[in-house]
């Protein structure tokens, strides 16, 4: 994994986002309430989805995208717009835990003794604070850059970087304010990128590749069909 762009230039996640809401607060019901309503989609489509999305291990992790963009985002089609990817995923990663730390804030299945879609990473995140939602940070902030660089897709782009981090609440690995607040740490994260001119140079070159790809007619390696009836099943309550 290469490093991010921004080194210590991340956004302050503790400045920038109020904390998480206290127990037996209306913001703490209402993600309860969320919880029960994603928890009930377990066996459908769309836990499958979200599994799919808890897995951020390259090179599986940037193929959530290539329905959305159209194309295929791997080493060895997109190379550039690969290790773009990675170096975001580190920034907006890296972005959340001020608050992270500062919080500790206790996940769903925790609180509730419960399980996530992958028993594997359950012990890490243990130990992880659930606020914000790293995973919707990276979600949204891949979402931004993949639409700066194909505004024609930018409704399908936005859509999936929002299911991305909504997949966090099927998994029962976040409340729904870590991932209303993670959004706005990779928001954070994008702006900041934009003064920055390795990003810029990388994002003029993954423009090139992603021009290349859709000239040579090569389509996603996943399938688009399945992704879409999954992401078409909402979960009720979500703001």
């Amino acid at each position: 994994m290469p490093a991010g762009y921004l080194g210590n230039n991340l956004p302050d996640s503790l400045l920038l986002l109020p904390p998480p809401p206290a127990e037996n607060s209306a913001g703490f019901s209402h993600d309860q309430a969320v919880h029960d309503a994603a928890q009930a989609l377990k066996g459908t489509a769309r836990y499958t989805l979200a599994t799919a999305d808890a897995n951020l291990h390259l090179p599986h992790a940037t193929t959530a995208f290539e329905c959305a963009l159209g194309v295929p985002i791997t080493q060895a089609d997109t190379p550039r717009l690969y290790q773009l990817m990675q170096r975001v995923m580190v920034d907006a990663g890296l972005g959340t835990y001020t608050a992270k730390n500062h919080y500790k804030r206790i996940r769903p299945f925790v609180h509730y003794n419960e399980h996530t879609c992958l028993a594997a990473d359950e012990a890490a995140l243990r130990g992880d604070g659930s606020y914000p939602s790293g995973h919707t940070s990276l979600g949204w902030a891949w979402s931004l850059v993949l639409t700066d660089l194909s505004p024609e897709r930018a409704n399908a782009l936005l859509a999936r970087g929002r299911a991305f981090g909504e997949s966090r609440l099927v998994c029962n690995a976040h409340w729904q304010s870590d991932v209303l607040e993670g959004r706005t740490i990779g928001a954070g994260v994008v702006a900041q990128l934009q003064s920055n001119p390795t990003f810029q140079a990388d994002m003029q070159a993954a423009r090139k590749e992603i021009a290349a790809q859709r000239t040579s007619g090569k389509s996603p390696g996943v399938d688009c069909a399945a992704e879409a009836k999954a992401l078409a099943i909402k979960i009720p309550g979500v703001l």
